[in-house]
């Protein structure tokens, strides 16, 4: 939900951004050495701190991001310990993205999960902060991922509605057709590359009501050249070898990619 300045005023100027969610975040799989921290994956949400740092500076506001996103975490995690910690950080902008991790599962409880979506929502609303949500990305071109298109479409219309509520922002990656495109992500088919993360900013951006200076940022990519279907074969053979096998056992066994993961970015600090 892009939500413009009333009558022609001036976009909002944040200046304490606090980031909460999940692998996607947390900035998997965007290996940019010269955007990451620490060592750390970027990622849309430290891209759109550096453009939300650009805006403050040209105000001549001090700018602080944390980012409390951990891989593998559920709905629960994200509205539980992550934004308790968030709410300690006294920000004026959460953004708050969880649930893909939940929808994955075929008994995933959509009511359930946007009810305590929308009570974080107000309980950051409450404080005086803003809130940007996301949509999923539409699944229908993902061959397995394609299946929960019906639980992600729920989610997304949920989204929308907490939303329009609760008076937050809504990327909607559900519409950016350009994320569905192969090229935009990474070789484990779940995470976005760095191009995919760079465009994702740009739109959470334009959902804040501000215009990215750079345009053609929504436009789908020109046609990949086509693969054989013996060459399409070896690497989904090959993806399922190194991906689908060690993310089945992970999920029978009870544990998560994240079980030993903390935040990268704990505390406010200024983006860099």
């Amino acid at each position: 939900m892009t939500q413009p300045a009333a009558d022609g005023a001036a976009p909002t100027v944040w200046t304490r951004y606090v980031a909460i969610g999940d692998s996607f975040t947390e900035g998997m799989c965007d290996d940019d050495p010269e955007f990451g921290h620490d060592g750390e994956f970027a990622g849309w949400a430290d891209r759109l701190a550096a453009h939300l740092s650009e805006i403050a500076r040209t105000e001549g506001l001090d700018f602080g991001y944390a980012n409390l996103a951990v891989r593998g975490r559920k709905l629960a995690d994200v509205v539980g310990p992550q934004l308790e910690d968030a709410l300690s950080l006294q920000p004026d902008l959460v953004s708050i993205v969880g649930g893909g991790n939940d929808i994955l599962r075929p008994k995933a409880d959509l009511d359930g999960l946007a009810a305590r979506l929308e009570t974080a929502v107000a309980r950051i609303r409450a404080t005086g902060a803003d809130v940007l949500m996301a949509t999923p990305v539409d699944p229908a071109d993902a061959p397995l991922v394609k299946a929960t298109r019906g639980r992600a479409a729920i989610h997304a219309a949920n989204i929308w509605s907490i939303a329009r509520r609760n008076g937050a922002h809504v990327i909607d990656q559900w519409g950016l057709h350009a994320l569905r495109d192969w090229r935009m992500w990474a070789e484990d088919r779940i995470h976005m590359t760095t191009e995919g993360h760079r465009r994702v900013s740009l739109a959470a951006l334009e959902a804040l009501g501000h215009t990215p200076a750079e345009t053609g940022w929504a436009t789908p990519l020109d046609p990949a050249p086509p693969i054989g279907r013996r060459e399409a074969l070896q690497a989904n053979a090959q993806w399922a070898k190194e991906y689908v096998g060690p993310w089945v056992h992970r999920r029978l066994t009870g544990r998560s990619s994240g079980d030993t993961r903390k935040a990268k970015r704990p505390d406010i600090t200024p983006f860099d």
